[in-house]
């Protein structure tokens, strides 16, 4: 078996996505710090898999103790990189601490990729690179534009970091994916979404509708979209998941055509934070205590993918439709809920 190190392996897709490597004959190991994911990720991952998954508690800004993971593991032929601070409103009050983090951690892991030759390398990387996008859905080929918040431009330069790596090491493989909104848990509902403070909308749905929230709020009524709320592309985060493994395939079969290629991951559907609402309500048969606010400082407008070059060229397809991607939210949720309360029983 292939060994794949996948960087932030205790978070959210990071997690999903050791399962797919797994589930399709990869041997995996994790670097996290845990500063961001957790060691219930892990543990849950290893109920899915049926067996442990070694992690490395390191942090990637510390080039010696991620050198020494390089070492103990020689036979490591490829790396998907998730490990990253990844909210909007922390990275906008606190640019240099996400400067400092995403940049320094990529730079870290290149050269560790370099030394050690592993030519093959996956990129988390995210919409917002394309900020409010001119033409929609978008492509690939489009414009990115100037970044919403230092979040965006961490991605943005981490794409270029990635590109001037490959021109400069003629050998080495680049995949940037580019995802859009990663939502929903495994079937099983062994591993899901772990937000404490949630960000992200559907944990914050489900938080509400189990009532760990009071109340959510809509951030923004007066976009020029379909009913005034921000437009997204929600997709299952075990179709994101299995992505990165067709990602990995794909240059290790040397079916790439460029050293360094991107790919739009997303469903290819625009739908509103109202509409997202009402599609939980059905499936749920919950009602939310919701209120309508102003806008957030970051957000953009409308975004949604143009996903034929990843559906074309890493033979990637979509599983999971807006309903499985909510109900699959909502297990998740009750099943944290039991954990709990089986817990405070003990």
């Amino acid at each position: 078996m292939s060994k794949i190190l996948v960087t932030g392996g205790c978070g959210y897709i990071g997690g999903h996505t050791i399962v797919d490597l797994i589930e399709n004959g990869f041997e995996v190991i994790s670097i996290d710090d845990l500063s961001k994911g957790s060691l219930r990720m892990n543990e849950g991952v290893a109920k899915v898999v049926g067996h442990p998954v070694k992690n490395y508690r390191v942090n990637l800004c510390n080039l010696e103790d991620t050198e020494a993971v390089f070492i103990e593991n020689p036979d490591i032929v490829g790396i998907i990189h998730f490990a990253a601070f990844k909210s909007v409103p922390e990275s906008v009050d606190h640019p240099l601490r996400y400067f400092r983090n995403n940049i320094n951690s990529l730079v870290n892991l290149l050269q560790c990729a370099k030394e050690n030759n592993v030519a093959h390398f996956v990129f988390s990387s995210s919409c917002s690179v394309y900020g409010n996008p001119e033409k929609l859905p978008v492509d690939e080929k489009a414009k990115l534009a100037e970044p919403e918040s230092p979040y965006a431009r961490t991605k943005q330069m981490g794409e270029d970091i990635c590109k001037d790596f490959c021109k400069a090491n003629p050998g080495f493989n680049v995949t940037l994916l580019r995802y859009f909104n990663p939502v929903g848990a495994h079937s099983s509902a062994l591993i899901g979404e772990l937000q404490e403070k949630p960000e992200n909308l559907v944990p914050v749905i489900t938080q509400t509708a189990i009532g760990k929230k009071s109340e959510m709020q809509v951030f923004g009524t007066d976009y020029d979209t379909r009913d005034g709320s921000c437009v997204r592309d929600y997709i299952h985060v075990m179709d994101i998941a299995n992505a990165h493994t067709k990602a990995l395939q794909y240059t290790l079969e040397g079916r790439n055509s460029e050293a360094c290629e991107v790919f739009n991951l997303g469903s290819g559907n625009g739908v509103t934070v109202l509409e997202l609402i009402n599609a939980f309500e059905k499936i749920s048969g919950e009602k939310l205590n919701y209120k309508l606010g102003p806008r957030r400082p970051g957000d953009v407008v409308a975004v949604y993918a143009d996903n034929c070059k990843a559906r074309a060229c890493l033979d990637w397809d979509i599983k999971y439709d807006l309903e499985q991607m909510m109900d699959t939210a909502w297990r998740w949720e009750q099943a944290l809920k039991k954990e709990t309360a089986q817990s405070s029983l003990k």
